[in-house]
């Protein structure tokens, strides 16, 4: 299986403005810049936060199949991931996660978190720290 975005770029990188689109066409000419990256600018996107998109969706999917192996199936599960930019790089992507699992005790759930933690496709792509908070509703 592969997937595919584009991006596209105009101007200087302090002015300039560019698009991201996705394959499945969620992500249709989304905007982006300097300001929405670095400031507070609105309306668009920039690469940070889509990168946590990418690891809460991926990490959630993950754990309601860790859970399912373990003999849990989750009612809810929400994630929230924090992308820590500093310098030029990503330092950290913690993932913040409350479920709703019937049966299950905290040992076992924080013990799928880490699973799912370690294991998602994203979080093995990420060169950087991974942490995670977890708590059940």
């Amino acid at each position: 299986m592969k997937r595919f975005a584009t991006a596209n770029w105009q101007g200087s990188g302090k002015e300039g403005k560019g698009t991201n689109s996705t394959q499945s066409g969620v992500l249709d000419r989304a905007q982006y810049s300097f300001k929405t990256r670095f400031e507070d600018g609105n309306p668009g996107t920039n690469p940070e936060e889509l990168i946590a998109a990418a690891h809460a969706g991926c990490f959630t999917m993950k754990l309601s199949f860790v859970l399912n192996e373990a003999g849990f199936t989750a009612d809810n599960i929400d994630t929230k991931c924090t992308i820590d930019f500093q310098d030029g790089a990503i330092v950290e992507s913690h993932l913040d996660v409350t479920a709703t699992i019937p049966d299950i005790d905290d040992a076992k759930f924080q013990e799928a978190v880490k699973n799912a933690e370690q294991n998602c496709p994203i979080s093995k792509l990420l060169n950087t720290k991974i942490t995670s908070t977890a708590a059940l509703a």
